[in-house]
């Protein structure tokens, strides 16, 4: 029944939403339907119409030529003012600056309640993206170059498939979304603030992170290439390790390849290094937006994060409606409704936790 609400208020995005003829199509109350919607999806409809037709409307300015306002009317804006607002406020940029340089935004894509996938398979495809991206970078720079993934699992696929060729590559193994920092990235204060949070011995904590990290710290390279995720967890990774570079000084080039992680589809964007440190400590430190212009995708990051922190979000209000289902359960369902935060079984079981003893 929700997949075929979902199907429903797909077909009709483009019409004036009406719950009334929802619910006498599915043969249930309106009242109910939307209930139902929420209780499942963790969003309410209005909210779900809204994000998708933003995001639709993302790729009609990146990939047309129709006039802004015309994209407006179509996605039931009553003026190009109203849709500006409202494309700023999700993606922290205006419609015409997005046109004029499309950046990387986190996708929201319809959604799939017909079983919850784990785990996936790399396309072919987007293998051979990746290579080719790879040999455009090393025939710049030759192989001095380092690449930083997101996390061991990111890590392991692209040394299993072969992705990196003879260039350097290692792992950022942090949840930086999670638990509290300090301004001098990986400074002893860091390591042991991050140790504490993590509830490991510094020890670990070295192992873990900061020892895969040594061509970082120990190499000059001319190019370094950042792959992360579009989710909330990678973003917060992602924003640390640009604070990093500028905390060092690094001078070579700098490349962001953003990785869908379901599909390891990949879009590169060249980063300026310019105030990301004093962004980490208003985001990750003060806990506040910062005022200056982000990538869309950072953007969407810090405000996911942000929300994150509250006690009552939209994550927490799905667990406390759905503690009556077994822990794995939720954990499929938390995975599946909420990717956009990209959080894994830890952090989850955590809040669930703490959900549970109030």
């Amino acid at each position: 029944m929700m997949q075929e609400m979902i199907d429903w208020i797909e077909d009709h995005l483009f019409d004036d939403f009406s719950l009334m003829n929802l619910g006498n199509d599915m043969g249930y109350s309106p009242f109910y339907c939307s209930f139902k919607f929420h209780r499942m999806a963790g969003i309410t409809i209005k909210r779900y119409i809204a994000l998708r037709k933003i995001y639709l409307s993302s790729i009609e300015l990146k990939q047309t030529n129709q006039k802004t306002i015309d994209i407006a009317f179509k996605y039931g804006y009553s003026s190009q003012e109203a849709f500006t607002r409202t494309f700023k406020h999700i993606f922290g940029i205006s419609p015409n600056a997005f046109r004029k340089n499309p950046q990387p935004l986190q996708s929201y894509v319809k959604l799939n309640m017909n079983g919850i996938k784990e785990g996936f398979r790399l396309d072919i495809s987007q293998k051979l993206k990746i290579e080719t991206l790879q040999s455009k970078i090393a025939g710049q720079f030759d192989q001095d170059i380092l690449n930083i993934l997101n996390g061991q699992m990111m890590y392991e696929e692209f040394y299993t498939q072969q992705l990196m060729g003879k260039s350097d590559y290692v792992p950022f193994n942090e949840a930086m979304c999670s638990n509290d920092t300090c301004s001098t990235i990986f400074s002893d204060e860091f390591n042991k603030i991050r140790a504490s949070g993590h509830q490991v011995s510094l020890k670990d904590y070295e192992k873990i992170t900061i020892n895969t990290l040594k061509p970082l710290f120990e190499k000059q390279y001319k190019c370094i290439v950042l792959w992360f995720g579009d989710d909330m967890f990678c973003q917060m990774n992602l924003l640390t390790v640009l604070a990093y570079l500028k905390q060092m000084g690094y001078k070579g080039k700098v490349y962001y390849h953003m990785v869908k992680e379901t599909t390891y589809d990949v879009e590169e964007t060249e980063i300026r290094l310019e105030g990301y440190k004093e962004i980490y400590e208003q985001v990750l430190i003060q806990h506040r937006i910062p005022n200056v212009q982000l990538m869309p995708v950072m953007y969407q990051g810090i405000k996911l994060y942000l929300d994150y922190l509250k006690e009552d979000n939209e994550i927490t209000a799905y667990i406390k409606k759905h503690l009556d289902k077994s822990q794995d359960d939720l954990l499929k369902h938390l995975f599946h409704l909420f990717p956009q935060y990209g959080l894994g079984d830890v952090q989850y079981l955590r809040i669930i936790k703490t959900i549970g003893e109030a």
